[in-house]
């Protein structure tokens, strides 16, 4: 991108780039959950950030990089729940119970975050793998787990042949089902996934499910 002069407040005096930036990302993250990559609109974004298009261009060179941008502030924010994960005092069972309701909690949250991953997965996560920041970083939470299963195969609790990355992807299929099919699955069988009255019962059951498989001792080889 070529260089130009900083935009300016009418004023004259230059706006806080820090600011400015967490403004225009709080806004794009808003707009393309409402309404996808498709038809979010720059124009729109800035307008409603009392802002400019060529202020966004000038801080993020445009449309495809803001949403890889969002796409990477929303990731970082659950990479920063993992990181603050502290599951080394507990037994291996609440260990893994905790970080399931981490994930639980984490997608309940942040409902942009669910529309902004379905959005990327409909263009083929083509942002994620381009993105120097998240493309090759993975998550923390499976090195968590990695140590969780290490732990509970020594103390003989959880069968040997669980691989982090399936363990993550049940966590996550489970509590990802629940809020981007609500409208579906109530549809079809007259349930709300996300009622509050559930909630609990939902939080808890994903843990069940996960320590369940955990401690069925099957007779596949030793895993990784």
């Amino acid at each position: 991108m070529t260089s130009v002069e900083e935009p300016v407040r009418p004023g004259g005096r230059v706006r806080d780039a820090a600011r400015t930036k967490a403004e225009i990302l709080d806004m794009a993250t808003r707009e393309f959950a409402r309404a996808g990559y498709e038809g979010a609109r720059v124009e729109e974004i800035a307008a409603r950030t009392r802002t400019t298009k060529r202020m966004i261009y000038y801080y993020f060179g445009g449309k495809e990089q803001l949403f890889t941008a969002v796409l990477e502030r929303a990731y970082g924010a659950l990479r920063e729940a993992e990181q603050r994960l502290d599951v080394a005092h507990l037994d291996p069972v609440a260990a893994i119970r905790r970080l399931a309701e981490l994930t639980f909690d984490h997608h309940e949250r942040h409902p942009d975050y669910i529309r902004l991953l379905s959005i990327e997965n409909l263009h083929g996560a083509r942002h994620l793998a381009a993105s120097r920041e998240l493309g090759t970083v993975g998550s923390p939470a499976l090195g968590v787990l990695r140590e969780i299963l290490a732990a509970g195969r020594e103390s003989g609790l959880f069968r040997a042949d669980v691989d982090a990355v399936d363990l993550h992807a049940v966590i996550s299929s489970f509590c990802f089902f629940r809020a981007v099919n609500r409208p579906a699955f109530g549809a079809l069988f007259g349930r709300d996934l996300v009622d509050p009255e559930r909630r609990e019962h939902y939080r808890v059951m994903v843990g069940d499910m996960v320590v369940a498989y955990l401690t069925t001792h099957g007779t596949a080889p030793a895993g990784r």
